[in-house]
């Protein structure tokens, strides 16, 4: 884990620059004035409600969210506005995570961080789903949206996949997508649709070292079917310290067998250690029996996947424990086997008498195991900044993959997807 750089609370100026945190909207961190003011523990001067009132002030100028984001709507990756929040330190942790609309996935961010809601005048690192948000079904986080904790601990928040909300804002009239997925291609929205989930899952695969998947209820598997999708598609994508100018080339060969044969024949590649946690469960669902068979079930479904290799991040027998309802037997146990965390609804009266794990306690030990985790390392080391520079490069093989666009094309001729009117005319000028 990272260790904690130290000097980024101190109200005193330094004479050596500290490390910039990341901490709410951007919006808030575009002057020094105002960053100074939000890094954690770094209130000046005296607090009370006059900075409070001052951070509601500041609330009302705020400029759009989306302004930090490094993958924004349009589906381009951006380093320019959140490079001056990295350093050249080698010692931090990359967390994403990925998960359908309205699972908890900002919820579970904010609590990484390390985020106290009680805090008067405080905003959380990201922004959580109000009533009026989930009363039009719309989605609140777009494309990646980056922040990043005292503890060097780099936090990517995403825009939800299967979403109807994000479908709806990228379809024309005539059913093709304003958004350019693959090399330009004009695509139904569906199709493209589609592809975004997948290649946001190949990116974070790319360059995270810990990945939480998140479910929605105890019987949700379309994010396995996902992450499965992702390991089978991910290969020649490499982690950001191991990008070379061989990768960039072979981007641009998206016909070339060859190039597709080299890709398949390298060997073990990086994946980020994945965490699949499931939200919003009853009581009776979270009972030692239930934990055991969903793990099981979640190790064979992953049974051929690079998921399960013991590289990838999996806890040791200690760590393990905290994920797990009481009074589970140890002999239940297996290290070897996925990650998997179990969280309950959110009750307005979160007891700590509950028959198993409260909300909070879950949400607790989900933050504790991700941070003492043994997770991957990337093959060589890299900077804060070079990781960033490097993901921007990933994204742009992600987008050119061969083995991408091959599976997009075997999804076209498999009739799943309807086609817009653009590919219909094209395959009538053709014939």
């Amino acid at each position: 884990m990272a260790g904690a750089t130290g000097g980024a609370g101190s109200s005193n100026p330094s004479p050596a620059p500290a490390p910039k945190i990341l901490l709410a909207k951007p919006g808030l961190v575009t002057t020094g004035s105002v960053s100074s003011k939000l890094i954690r523990g770094g209130a000046a001067g005296g607090g009370g409600g006059g900075a409070e009132d001052e951070s509601v002030s500041l609330r009302s100028r705020l400029p759009p969210i989306g302004s930090l984001n490094l993958l924004s709507d349009s589906w381009e990756f951006h380093t320019d506005r959140f490079l001056p929040f990295l350093t050249d330190n080698t010692d931090f942790t990359v967390v994403g995570v990925i998960g359908p609309p309205g699972v908890g996935k900002s919820t579970i961010m904010n609590e990484l961080y390390g985020f106290d809601g009680s805090s008067p005048g405080m905003l959380p690192p990201f922004a959580i789903q109000s009533e009026d948000i989930r009363a039009m079904a719309r989605h609140c986080t777009v494309g990646i949206e980056p922040r990043i904790s005292a503890e060097r601990l780099i936090l990517l928040d995403t825009q939800p996949v299967f979403s109807p909300s994000v479908l709806a804002e990228m379809m024309r009239p005539d059913g093709s997508s304003t958004i350019s997925v693959l090399g330009g291609e004009s695509l139904s929205s569906e199709l493209a649709h589609e592809l975004m989930g997948i290649q946001l899952g190949v990116l974070l695969a790319s360059i995270c070292h810990i990945l939480l998947v998140i479910s929605d209820g105890v019987h949700d598997i379309n994010m396995w079917r996902l992450m499965l999708t992702v390991d089978l598609l991910k290969h020649g994508i490499p982690d950001p310290s191991s990008l070379t100018p061989s990768h960039l080339q072979n981007s641009n060969l998206v016909s070339d067998k060859e190039g597709k044969d080299k890709v398949l024949e390298g060997g073990e590649e990086y994946l980020a250690a994945p965490i699949f946690v499931h939200t919003k469960l009853r009581d009776q669902d979270i009972t030692p029996r239930n934990f055991v068979h969903l793990r099981k079930a979640l190790a064979q479904f992953f049974s051929s996947s690079t998921f399960v290799n013991a590289k990838c991040g999996n806890t040791t027998k200690e760590h393990l424990v905290s994920s797990v309802p009481p009074n589970m037997p140890s002999t239940d146990l297996d290290s070897t086997l996925p990650n998997l965390f179990l969280v309950p609804c959110k009750s307005k009266v979160d007891s700590p008498r509950a028959q198993y794990e409260s909300y909070t306690s879950m949400l607790w030990k989900l933050r504790d195991q991700v941070l003492s985790m043994n997770c991957p390392s990337f093959a060589r080391t890299i900077s804060e900044r070079d990781w960033l520079r490097n993901s921007a490069k990933i994204w742009e093989l992600v987008k050119n993959s061969p083995i991408i666009a091959e599976y997009c094309k075997t999804l076209q001729s498999s009739g799943m997807f309807r086609r817009n009117k653009r590919e219909l005319g094209r395959n009538a000028r053709k014939a």
